[in-house]
């Protein structure tokens, strides 16, 4: 399907709505997911212009019909089905969870960006096969636009129901062409082999990435321009746990448009944390975030140089 649209958007964010229900030690939640959805509402919050490319079953719609409300424009493919997964998240390390796929949408193809422009490209899907290699090449034609992926959605691959970590052979092929790269520490260690996070963010950069986003349970590692900016979460609770890595990616990207790595990490850390604190979409104010850098980050942490 291809769509027209005369309008230029800061960020556009791409991959495909999910249908969630969350299982925690305090019991069982049904929630909409995706990367988009979180990490749109993020930045539609903090006043970008901002489009969602998603592919989802129609019965789901009130996910567009939210982020329109929210002021983001939503180009959908509707499928018959949604991408359905369970997140198991067996004790309270957020890093530690199993995940689950009952239905997927499919594959969002290059033509879906047909029209849209954008000053940078977020794509974060949710198991390997909701975007192909290909797709990357069509965001470069985009005049410098700024290109950004989550490799959760490579380095998962659906077997039977279950979503497993299986190596990643067109990784050197996509990050060639890749400016940010967001990643969470177990899926670092799987793709890089380091245990140590500033070692594993620089073997990312060593394919070609510029910039990474590296979570981890504890906070954010931004690496960019060969220094370290670490950056602790401090948040209330875990009660929105899901959706974290969505948000700081999101936030960060939108951020980077007019920022240096560590404020942008900045801003990206105070988000996220906001965000854990609550189930759904990143919805606080402005002037909270910011009171709340001030608060926690006043100073950027930059550690070593490559």
């Amino acid at each position: 399907m291809t769509f027209t649209s005369s309008k230029q958007y800061d960020v556009a964010y791409v991959g495909n709505y999910t249908k969630d229900t969350i299982i925690t030690p305090d019991g069982t939640r049904y929630v909409d997911g995706g990367a988009v959805n979180y990490a749109a509402h993020a930045a539609a919050k903090l006043g970008y212009k901002t489009a969602v490319v998603t592919r989802l079953s129609r019965e789901d719609k009130r996910m567009i019909d939210q982020l329109e409300s929210a002021g983001v424009d939503c180009y959908p493919v509707y499928t018959p089905s949604s991408t359905l997964m369970k997140l198991i998240y067996e004790t309270r390390d957020v890093d530690q969870r199993k995940l689950q796929v009952a239905g997927t949408a499919g594959t969002i193809l290059p033509n879906q960006l047909a029209g849209v422009a954008a000053k940078a490209f977020v794509v974060g899907s949710s198991l390997r096969g909701e975007v192909e290699p290909e797709f990357f090449h069509e965001i470069r034609q985009r005049n410098g636009a700024i290109s950004a992926v989550d490799v959760q959605g490579f380095v998962r691959v659906l077997r039977g129901e279950s979503l497993v970590y299986e190596p990643w052979d067109a990784m050197p092929e996509v990050l060639k062409n890749i400016d940010i790269l967001k990643s969470d520490m177990v899926e670092a260690e799987y793709l890089t082999g380091e245990t140590q996070i500033e070692k594993a963010a620089r073997v990312y950069t060593s394919f070609g990435v510029k910039e990474v986003v590296l979570t981890h349970s504890g906070g954010v590692l931004i690496h960019a321009d060969g220094k370290d900016y670490h950056f602790d979460f401090h948040s209330a609770s875990m009660e929105g746990r899901s959706g974290r890595g969505d948000t700081c990616l999101g936030t960060y990207v939108a951020k980077r448009l007019t920022l240096s790595p560590e404020d942008a990490g900045k801003w990206a850390a105070a988000v996220t944390s906001l965000k854990v604190e609550r189930l759904g979409p990143f919805n606080r104010p402005i002037s909270e975030v910011e009171d709340f850098i001030q608060q926690h980050y006043a100073e950027p942490k930059p550690v070593g140089v490559s």
